[in-house]
């Protein structure tokens, strides 16, 4: 009995020790968060420096605090594409602001109607005569779209460009399947829907061949046309014609390459960069480091200057990221997360509703719960408005049919009008191991479907009458919204994926323009003038821990002290290869997952390379094995 009160009393004194850590751990993250918080008093005179060190979206995912309290990789932030353009926007018009600094040396991409807007920004702060700085040590797509709206680019000496263009390969997986015995079932309507093309065929069909050269072309051709109008001086023609001429031409250097061909105006190290700001806005007096310049933060400028909420209410409610079933996001488009936000705002008192998409689509049974919500709220005979953003396409368009105008961009891809699914069983891999089935069935569907022992012919055709019947619906729900018959939107429907010129042509949208036209349209509709209105984006509010940890993730968004440098211009192809290949292993996986019949676009996401699933192994190797079930 002794011992017995010895280890309890142990046992005690362990949980108690236990407790008294965990509560000084809470109380000295409630302290740094509360310190690290923007503060409206912390915006301060100087440039206002923008570092975007991780990917642009529209709407930021919250963040997972287990996640990140027990992740080993180091966490990267998402940064709003409204928060930007709010803010560089309003530097032209702020007179504490006298220069605005992007640092984009770990820029991790975003979306071709993001970054247009983002540089329209821009041109407004240098219309008010004011300079825009940009510092990166690659320059890629993304950022030389970005930079080409600065009034002076730096590039760190070992960077230099790397402009590959929309478009690549794809990973086609019928042979690796017929060598593991598996077979992929596939159900789909449209001739043009591709996704499950790497599951049955070894390359790419013609017509998604067509499909994609005509997208990627006008996607290409709208990039090109932005950058020249903004730096006239750049020879794009040039670097992206003959790369190896153009880079061999400077010694190899491609810091001088990106110098001679006008992608850049100055080579210069971070502090180099740094003290160019100096001489125009002055040191920082907080800092002694060689370059520190005076600034406000993107973060303390946002809190500094809160959005207008005078007068009625326009609800936004936001569909960003893949549709899926259940209460997912933000970030993930949840359907019933989206279409309780939508009832409960109908309940409310909103003058009008705008559903700005950025979505390449997902499951049907979501988007249609999100549709439906929509349908509900317009009934009510409140003004209804999409406005697409990067991506609106298969459900990210399914959703969008009760809006009365559609706003797009020449830039945003939408269409991809189709339905598929894919079931795969594995009868084949499990007879080559010995493992057979039998037994009794009363009717052909007994037991069925039967990923093991295959399915019968019943149940396969059965699966694509249920997805040509949702193709009908998809086709029926198009031809209303769009007053047009549905063999009209069949003919531009079959899966096809189109950019925002060719859709405004054909009908699936009404009209050019962003968030902010589709908010003035609500308004006239509902009758409000202007200053009478202002939106609310609608949506769950993080929870305490989340802001908590949400607040201790902010980096310090200082040029001139600690800034991290990006990948030189051999580590960033490198990385951009991982990057490419772990998307496709990740899309592979989802499709194997079986999540039931989906409206999805592949070539939606094709130049957005994504992490992989959450679970699977780190490797590339550790992936594929994890994806057919080797691991």
């Amino acid at each position: 009995m002794i011992f017995a009160r010895k280890v309890w009393h142990l046992l005690v004194a362990i949980k108690d020790g236990l407790v008294l850590m965990l509560l000084l751990l809470f109380f000295a993250l409630l302290s740094a968060a509360l310190a690290s918080r923007p503060n409206p008093v912390a915006a301060r005179a100087g440039a206002l420096l923008v570092t975007i060190d991780g990917p642009i979206v529209e709407e930021p995912k919250l963040v997972d605090p287990l996640a990140l309290l027990f992740s080993g990789g180091e966490d990267t932030r998402e940064y709003r594409e409204r928060d930007l353009v709010r803010a560089i926007s309003g530097a032209a018009d702020d007179s504490r602001i006298h220069a605005v600094v992007l640092d984009l040396s770990k820029f991790a991409g975003g979306g071709q109607v993001h970054l247009e807007a983002i540089g329209a920004a821009m041109d407004r702060v240098r219309a008010a005569r004011k300079p825009v700085l940009v510092y990166a040590t690659i320059y890629e797509d993304a950022a030389m779209l970005l930079a080409a709206h600065a009034s002076e680019v730096w590039v760190d000496p070992l960077g230099g460009a790397f402009l590959p263009g929309p478009g690549g390969y794809n990973l086609y997986y019928a042979k690796l399947l017929d060598r593991l015995k598996i077979d992929a079932h596939v159900f789909r309507v449209g001739t043009y829907k591709d996704y499950v093309e790497p599951f049955i065929r070894n390359d790419m069909s013609a017509p998604a061949r067509d499909a994609r050269t005509a997208l990627y072309g006008a996607l290409w051709s709208d990039w090109r046309a932005n950058v020249a109008a903004a730096r006239p001086r750049a020879d794009i023609a040039r670097v992206t014609s003959d790369p190896v001429g153009w880079l061999k031409a400077a010694g190899g250097d491609a810091a001088k390459a990106a110098l001679a061909a006008g992608l850049v105006d100055h080579i210069g190290n971070r502090s180099d960069f740094g003290q160019r700001v100096v001489q125009i806005v002055g040191a920082d007096s907080q800092d002694s480091t060689p370059g520190a310049f005076a600034h406000s933060d993107l973060d303390s400028w946002l809190a500094a200057h809160p959005p207008a909420a005078a007068g009625r209410a326009i609800g936004v409610v936001t569909v960003a990221g893949e549709i899926t079933d259940g209460k997912a996001g933000p970030g993930e488009a949840g359907g019933d997360r989206i279409a309780a936000l939508i009832d409960r705002a109908a309940a409310q008192d909103i003058a009008a509703l705008v559903v700005r998409v950025d979505s390449p689509g997902g499951s049907v049974m979501a988007s249609e719960a999100i549709r439906s919500a929509i349908a509900r709220l317009k009934a009510r005979g409140l003004p209804v408005a999409v406005s697409m953003a990067n991506v609106a396409a298969s459900g990210g368009y399914w959703v969008s049919t009760p809006g009365t105008r559609i706003f797009a961009q020449p830039a945003t891809i939408t269409g991809s009008i189709g339905i598929f699914a894919v079931v795969p069983s594995f009868e084949r891999a499990l007879a080559a191991w010995g493992v057979t089935g039998d037994g009794v069935r009363t009717t052909p569907l007994s037991g069925q479907p039967d990923v093991v022992t295959g399915l019968t012919p019943e149940v396969e055709a059965m699966l694509q009458a249920d997805i040509d019947s949702g193709y009908r619906r998809f086709i029926g729900l198009v031809a209303t919204a769009r007053h047009k018959t549905p063999a009209e939107i069949d003919a531009i429907g079959q899966g096809r994926v189109w950019d925002g010129g060719a859709a405004r042509r054909n009908g699936l949208v009404d009209q050019f323009g962003g968030l902010d036209d589709a908010l003035a349209w609500t308004a006239a509709q509902a009758h409000l003038r202007d200053g009478a209105w202002h939106a609310v984006f609608l949506g769950e509010k993080p929870q305490p821990l989340q802001r908590l940890v949400a607040a201790l993730r902010r980096r310090d968004d200082d040029a001139a002290g600690e800034g991290a440098s990006g990948r030189d211009w051999v580590g960033t192809i490198a990385a951009r290869q991982q990057a490419l290949l772990a998307r496709a292993i990740a899309g592979a996986g989802r499709v194997m997952a079986v999540h039931g019949a989906e409206a999805y676009c592949l070539d939606c996401v094709d130049a957005a390379p994504s992490p992989a699933p959450d679970g699977a192994p780190a490797t590339l190797l550790g992936r594929l094995g994890h994806l057919f079930g080797l691991s």
